[in-house]
């Protein structure tokens, strides 16, 4: 057994150099990343003759599999602090807890890796949608079952999970993994943005809520209109081309959201992580475009006087994406995680809310417990698409048609994307396409985030298929980007992340299993170690 001080005190969460103004920090905390979480274990698992602190919530029976035991009648003052006789407040490190979380990547056969991710639990307000008041407590549970600890502002704690594909290099996929999770904390706290299930005014019907979609939360809609206006107006003065007529989807500034821009200091999730995405691109784009080439001596020039860029602005940060001008760019996927009651989204009566924001052809899925399918939560953002083919086409974009007979903008297959700099004003955005889905409990066995290294090999059952038969989620992602990378004909880069959700050990019972693509699977692994498929 490792010593238990070294999950308990974990290493501090390093502090990113983001470019996020530190004005905007001065008058509140600064918010705080974690790549652990934070839990309550019974004491007798920290015993030294103890089997490990996996113990006590993963040798349990399906009905019994409970992460999250001890009575916590009040918050812990601080961490490792002992709440009762019975019960200790431990840190676990999420890339350790391979029964809740696993990871996995390879380089393929490219020159280097420029795929990257993140995992954690990020500080903002919860967003989880208030469950029925018939939810809220269920009388046939004990009262020390499934307590997981709260943050300091009293929310259950909200789990980040974030995967980036980087082209051209890793620069803008390695500033994502450092920073986006501290620009959507940002938002948060500039936006004065307010809990969903504290008690309070939220959105919903006849005031509960638990009425229909969006949620609203309690902000400062005044503040929240200049800063959207002001992000907009720099992307026109910067950018220019698709940017002067840019209206954001979700921003109430521009009156998008109908009825809900009429409520008065109040804002949804989907509005911050929009924000959030976009004022992240604009700070690695200006970045860049107050760099010079390296190549360029004394006749150095500023981006602009190529024609990529409008206006460009120089940044305090001119060092984001290296030292050197960055003109390539990456595809992200970020998946949040909200709960309305201390029970951990992974255990089996807890509902959740689910909250993806998705750019470029990164990839999520979820599996139904009731039928085993793969439920795409993701759209692949390529010319063909139809909704990307109008959205640009409004705007005079230029399409050409490669010898596959795929249609490409700017040589590039992705129309939203992080930085590519010499494709933002034929409209290139950052700005994610976002879903909410309300997870009931045990409704979905596990949530995968796949890059396109993957996604372009295998079918979406095909993985979601993979992770039923392995043991744990670090064993899902393992074999997913085993089996990817020894049947891919292109050895491009391939990340999978794999999050245990409620259904989890239920995960072979629904449908029939994994034995949909079993038979095609064996087909294609014969088929890629077939000594004669090198000379096709």
């Amino acid at each position: 057994m490792k010593h238990v001080g070294a999950l308990i005190c974990p290493r501090r969460s390093r502090r990113f150099s983001s470019g996020v103004p530190e004005a905007t920090l001065s008058a509140k905390k600064r918010p705080q990343f974690h790549d652990y979480f934070v839990t309550h274990l019974p004491s007798s698992s920290l015993h030294p003759d103890s089997q490990g602190l996996a113990n006590p919530f993963h040798k349990l029976p399906r009905a019994e599999s409970v992460p999250h035991t001890g009575e916590t009648p009040h918050p812990p003052t601080s961490y490792g602090a002992l709440v009762d006789r019975e019960t200790t407040v431990v840190r676990i490190p999420l890339r350790s807890a391979k029964h809740h979380f696993g990871a996995a990547t390879a380089r393929g056969t490219r020159p280097s890796n420029e795929d990257t991710f993140q995992a954690g639990v990020i500080d903002i307000p919860a967003f989880a949608k208030r469950p029925p008041a018939s939810l809220k407590i269920n009388r046939n549970l004990p009262a020390h079952e499934s307590r997981a600890a709260n943050t300091a502002s009293g929310d259950p704690q909200t789990f980040y999970f974030g995967i980036f594909d980087g082209h051209g290099g890793d620069e803008c996929s390695t500033y994502l993994k450092d920073n986006l999770h501290e620009y959507i904390q940002h938002t948060a706290a500039d936006f004065e943005l307010q809990s969903s299930i504290q008690p309070g005014p939220v959105r919903g019907k006849a005031g509960d809520g638990v009425g229909p979609l969006p949620v609203l939360q309690q902000a400062n809609r005044r503040k929240i209109g200049d800063l959207e206006k002001s992000l907009v107006q720099s992307w026109r003065r910067m950018v220019g081309g698709y940017f002067r007529r840019f209206e954001p989807r979700h921003f109430a500034y521009y009156g998008n959201n109908g009825e809900d821009s009429a409520s008065p200091d109040q804002v949804s999730i989907e509005e911050v992580m929009e924000y959030a995405f976009l004022r992240a691109d604009l700070e690695f784009v200006k970045a860049q475009a107050s760099k010079r080439d390296d190549d360029l001596t004394q006749a150095e020039k500023p981006l602009n006087e190529d024609e990529i860029l409008h206006s460009p602005s120089f940044t305090r940060t001119p060092k984001i994406g290296g030292h050197s001008r960055f003109k390539g760019g990456s595809t992200g996927s970020v998946a949040l995680i909200s709960t309305p009651t201390p029970t951990p989204f992974w255990h089996p009566a807890g509902p959740s809310s689910l909250l993806v924001s998705h750019v470029g052809d990164t990839r999520i899925l979820l599996c139904s417990t009731a039928t085993g399918e793969a439920i795409p939560v993701t759209s692949n953002h390529h010319p063909s698409s139809p909704i990307e083919a109008g959205r640009l086409r409004r705007y005079a974009a230029t399409f050409v048609t490669d010898s596959f007979g795929e249609e490409r903008m700017s040589g590039l297959a992705n129309t939203r994307a992080f930085g590519d700099v010499q494709s933002k004003r034929m409209g290139v955005s950052a700005e994610p396409e976002l879903r909410r889905v309300e997870m009931g409990p045990a409704e979905f066995s596990f949530l995968v985030l796949l890059s396109d290294g993957i996604s372009g090999t295998l079918l979406d059952q095909e993985v979601v298929d993979i992770v039923k038969e392995a043991r744990t989620p670090e064993q899902g992602a393992r074999d997913v980007v085993g089996f990817a990378t020894e049947v891919s004909k292109e050895g491009d880069n391939a990340t999978c992340l794999v999050v245990r959700l409620g259904g989890w050990e239920r995960r072979q019972e629904g449908g029939v299993g994994s034995l949909g693509t079993k038979e095609s699977r064996e087909w294609r692994r014969q088929d890629a170690t077939d000594p004669r498929r090198s000379r096709r």
